[in-house]
């Protein structure tokens, strides 16, 4: 069985996307990149639950965000 992650130490970003009103912006990590993972949480609930994602993943997310691909 695996240790739990401690990210008590981890530091976080905004979204280059966050206008600073409160909106829906979520925070992520580069702290544990080299790991292999990275962390991502609610910015208007910064002591509530973390995801976490593998590095790929979340590149291809971030990608896809990019292209619009989740445009209504």
């Amino acid at each position: 069985m695996s240790q739990p992650l401690d990210i008590s130490s981890t530091l976080w970003e905004k979204s280059s996307h966050s206008n600073g009103s409160g909106g829906q912006c979520i925070e992520f990590s580069r702290t544990f990149t080299p790991s292999g993972i990275v962390p991502v949480r609610d910015s208007k609930n910064p002591h509530g639950p973390e995801l976490v994602f593998p590095v790929g993943e979340w590149s291809a997310f971030v990608a896809a965000v990019k292209n619009g691909n989740f445009l209504t």
